[in-house]
């Protein structure tokens, strides 16, 4: 029996910001699927506009197992997580254990098709840093999200994500900024 799948769905459980007070909680499933989406597009737009070679399908599947090993080791708080260099690369051990027992659960036949998605290859660097800019692109959602409820506790981090995102030299970052990004801070009637 694999537990592999049982273990993905518990991302539902995995709260998102929880050193914040959040309007309504963000899990770590819903988080990776809009990584997803948004890495997908982010890659579209490379390639269409300025002569990328990336895979949006394989930037697509990247992103949605970007944070599965967290169902393990949990979502630690940016500011913990980043607070020295020394915990950040304990944490980031403890990560890759997290995939690597993941990948452990999968039937044994099953594993090289998805070990690549654990432990991505040398040549998934591009779409690993379209994933990181869609990955920021949604906390800066998210941010976007809260100050429209009325929540100010989102308002510095909502500076400092969008500091770093205009920061990506990645003008598929810009594009998708220019063109979709203002349409977050509207209401259902407004983008009807």
């Amino acid at each position: 029996m694999s537990h592999f799948f049982a273990y993905l769905s518990k991302m539902k459980f995995i709260t998102r910001w929880s050193l914040m007070r959040n309007t309504w909680h963000e899990n770590l499933q819903e988080h990776s699927l809009q990584v997803a989406t948004i890495a997908h597009a982010l890659a579209v737009v490379r390639n269409r506009f300025y002569n990328g070679q990336l895979n949006p399908e394989r930037v697509a599947l990247l992103a949605l197992y970007h944070d599965a090993g967290e169902v393990i080791v949990g979502d630690l708080p940016t500011p913990i997580k980043y607070f020295n260099p020394t915990i950040r690369q304990a944490y980031g051990e403890l990560e890759k254990d997290a995939r690597q027992r993941l990948l452990g659960m999968l039937p044994e036949e099953l594993r090289p098709d998805f070990a690549s998605l654990f432990s991505p290859a040398e040549e998934d660097h591009q779409h690993a840093a379209v994933i990181a800019a869609a990955d920021k692109i949604c906390a800066y959602i998210k941010c976007l999200e809260e100050r429209r409820a009325g929540n100010l506790e989102f308002s510095e981090a909502e500076k400092s994500i969008r500091a770093a995102i205009d920061a990506f030299d990645a003008p598929e970052v810009a594009y998708f900024v220019e063109h979709f990004i203002d349409s977050f801070s509207l209401t259902l009637d407004e983008l009807n």
